[in-house]
């Protein structure tokens, strides 16, 4: 299982935008995926969104958000379990 991390950080006052063009934008686009096994999203009190997504191969990526809801281009990071 590969897990990516996808953080990007809002404009002032624009986290709720941003969380709806997550939620109702770019996570359709790579849910449909027989590899996508779950996501999730967070934010935190620095205007920060953070989406965690499950798969089972390559992941797919998010789709840019437009550039008036972020301070930069979000960032990316793919992750693997590690036994203990």
């Amino acid at each position: 299982m590969i897990v990516r991390m996808w953080e990007a950080k809002a404009e002032p006052n624009r986290l709720p935008e941003l969380l709806t063009w997550v939620c109702d934008t770019a996570l359709p686009e790579i849910e449909h995926s027989p590899l996508h096994l779950a996501s999730e999203v967070f934010s935190s009190t620095d205007d920060r969104l953070v989406v965690v997504s499950k798969w089972r191969g390559s992941p797919l990526a998010l789709p840019d958000p437009p550039l008036r809801l972020v301070t930069r281009p979000p960032h990316s990071w793919d992750f693997t379990q590690v036994d203990r």
